[in-house]
């Protein structure tokens, strides 16, 4: 299995030449050295996982041509993450980390207490792809720009539940095994928490399914990590579930 794993947005398939230029040549040629008749996984979250080799190789611009399938495609369950950005390390954090669990969409949105009034969708959508090439996955999972909770739940379908992370419930961990599958999101509230009229406003929709993550207060970054972990033991696919394709 080669050592050097990279996403690319274009079409991959037997015999398929692909060029790459700018950073990700220079990833390849220059950072990892990679010569003529190297080893590289490809993949594009639609196509699976390729072997290729390396056909050219150059400081600005290079090619590969995939040779067979390597992995089929994986997608992850039907999973979203909303949460309000904190600061730029640990939004971060938040956006790779979800990635590794398995979540399909990423949804950062503005809260009354959210401190960040903008983000760089761009830039964490390449800590998605990071995740993604580091954790042996084929599927990246999308990141929206920032929106604000309201506008969010004013358009939301109610198909798709949402499972809150409601820190006043601190106490003893609540089961999820007895939630329905199908689609949901998780949803994380900023470092002062969600105020009244959020708060009165979640209570009151008929999909918000309000949890306790324990009997302490998790900072927003560890609160993400532990409730994905929590329902892809008890809804996703760490218990075998099949993903979504």
């Amino acid at each position: 299995m080669a050592n050097v794993r990279l996403y690319l947005d274009r079409p991959l398939g037997p015999m398929q030449a692909v060029a790459v230029d700018g950073p990700q040549a220079h990833y390849l040629f220059a950072v990892m050295r990679l010569e003529v008749g190297a080893s590289v996984e490809l993949f594009n979250g639609r196509d699976g996982s390729w072997s290729a080799t390396v056909q050219k190789a150059g400081k600005r611009n290079g090619e590969l041509l995939c040779q067979s399938q390597s992995a089929p495609q994986r997608n992850p369950p039907d999973l979203w993450l909303i949460f309000a950005p904190i600061k730029k390390a640990r939004t971060d954090f938040i956006v790779e980390k979800a990635a590794e669990l398995g979540v399909a969409r990423i949804l950062p949105v503005q809260t009354d207490h959210t401190n960040s009034e903008r983000i760089r969708q761009d830039r964490l959508q390449a800590h998605a792809i990071g995740a993604a090439e580091q954790c042996g996955g084929n599927f990246v999972a999308a990141v929206t720009d920032l929106t604000s909770l309201s506008r969010l739940l004013d358009g939301w379908d109610p198909a798709r539940r949402i499972l809150w992370a409601d820190e006043s419930r601190a106490g003893p961990a609540e089961t999820l095994a007895g939630l329905p599958a199908g689609p949901w999101a998780i949803l994380i509230g900023p470092e002062g928490g969600f105020s009244a009229a959020e708060r009165a406003r979640l209570a009151q929709l008929p999909f918000v399914d309000p949890v306790s993550l324990g009997p302490r207060i998790l900072r927003a970054d560890t609160a993400a990590v532990a409730a994905i972990s929590l329902w892809q033991a008890a809804l996703g696919d760490w218990r075998g579930r099949p993903a979504t394709t």
